[in-house]
């Protein structure tokens, strides 16, 4: 079962800590807890889900290279194929065909640039679900820093991909009190994880990708070998993770 505990949420206008051990404990474990996704060895399908509003763009290519990561790590275990969806301005949301190689998706995201406007997660979760009805989807990762939208209507969605298998991954940057709850509410109505990071924590949340790229590609078997033999936040805690 997933960790009941609300999010942690530093004050307005307080510069975001870097998640603490037990805090990236919790989001590791809750990963561990997971169900295996998939069977029959087929490779793994992982939304790769990212604002690209402009208070984002300082962040924007640190994300184009820890991306990387989640490729890499996957190849051993039957690699990993990863659609990118974001959005920005006014009212524009998109999403890339899938991308089997960390080239690819590179290529993708340094062709896009950030632009001022609303988040639109209410998009990103609504594509989610079309996307798994057409072919089964693994996890959505999504990273972000702002919430300004209806929280019942993306919670509504959020608790439909929950029943669908498909569990939210949420990365919150900055100490936002309004995002840290509905990313954390987003988390545990889906099934998956939030976790919130900082520009300090860039090796942690390359860790955090990895783990969960891991997950969705081998399971929760291939997570905890990956722990076992990764540096990082997942060494650091996969003697501290147990069965649940």
């Amino acid at each position: 079962m997933t960790d009941k505990r609300a999010p942690t949420i530093t004050p307005p206008g307080a510069p975001a800590a870097p998640s603490s051990d037990r805090e990236v404990a919790d989001f590791l474990s809750q990963v561990r807890a997971r169900p295996n996704p998939g069977a029959g060895g087929r490779q793994g399908r992982l939304i790769f889900a990212m604002d690209a509003t402009a208070s984002r763009e300082p962040r924007w290519d640190q994300a184009c290279q820890i991306q990387g990561t989640m490729f890499q790590t996957t190849a051993a275990i039957g690699g990993l194929a990863v659609q990118l969806v974001f959005y920005r301005g006014f009212g524009e949301c998109k999403a890339s065909k899938w991308y089997p190689t960390a080239s690819d998706l590179l290529r993708a995201m340094t062709s896009v640039r950030c632009l001022g406007g609303h988040t639109q997660l209410l998009k990103v979760l609504r594509h989610a679900i079309k996307e798994n009805d057409r072919s089964q989807v693994d996890a959505l990762v999504f990273v972000g820093d702002a919430f300004e939208e209806d929280i019942d209507a993306v919670c509504h969605l959020a608790g439909q991909l929950g029943l669908k298998g498909v569990p939210a991954f949420m990365f919150h940057e900055g100490g936002d009190p309004l995002a840290a709850k509905a990313f954390g509410q987003i988390a545990k109505l889906s099934g998956g994880a939030y976790c919130p990071f900082d520009a300090a924590s860039a090796d942690q949340l390359r860790d955090l990708l990895a783990a969960v790229a891991v997950y969705a590609s081998g399971g929760r078997q291939a997570f905890l070998a990956h722990a076992e033999k990764t540096g990082g936040a997942a060494r650091l805690l996969s003697h501290r993770l147990t069965d649940r």
